[in-house]
């Protein structure tokens, strides 16, 4: 399938070097990157064109990443795209929290790497479109 379009992400993280670090493995996957400092300009970032998957950190200034995911939800063109929370937050209640808030997944960072993480989001992809 030569003519498929590339996979668009959007990430939200307010630590440049995870940012930078996740955006070079996701480019070098074949994946296209858009990247957002904190969930104000994340949610921007949503509004103004469509992704395919949106990464989002919990702990980021300006809003969180569980208002940035609620509010992504409640947005007609985010109601089934995946939306994935990448964190450090492991706790039982917090990750319980994200998935009732709509969170298709919920990856600790210090359990995955980079790799992993660009393979996690092909499979998600690949079953959302079944």
């Amino acid at each position: 399938m030569p003519d498929q379009k590339p996979i668009k992400i959007l990430l939200m993280e307010d630590e440049t070097m995870l940012s930078s670090m996740y955006q070079t493995k996701f480019k070098n996957e074949g994946l296209v990157v858009a990247t957002a400092p904190d969930g104000e300009a994340g949610l921007a970032k949503a509004k103004a064109e469509q992704f395919d998957i949106v990464l989002v950190d919990i702990i980021m200034p300006k809003l969180d990443g569980f208002a940035a995911l609620k509010e992504l939800r409640s947005l007609e063109q985010y109601k089934t795209t995946p939306i994935i929370l990448l964190t450090n937050l492991g706790q039982e209640e917090d990750i319980k929290k994200g998935q009732s808030l709509g969170a298709t997944d919920y990856l600790v960072k210090a359990n995955f790497t980079p790799s992993q993480v660009a393979a996690k989001i092909k499979e998600i992809l690949s079953q959302s479109k079944k």
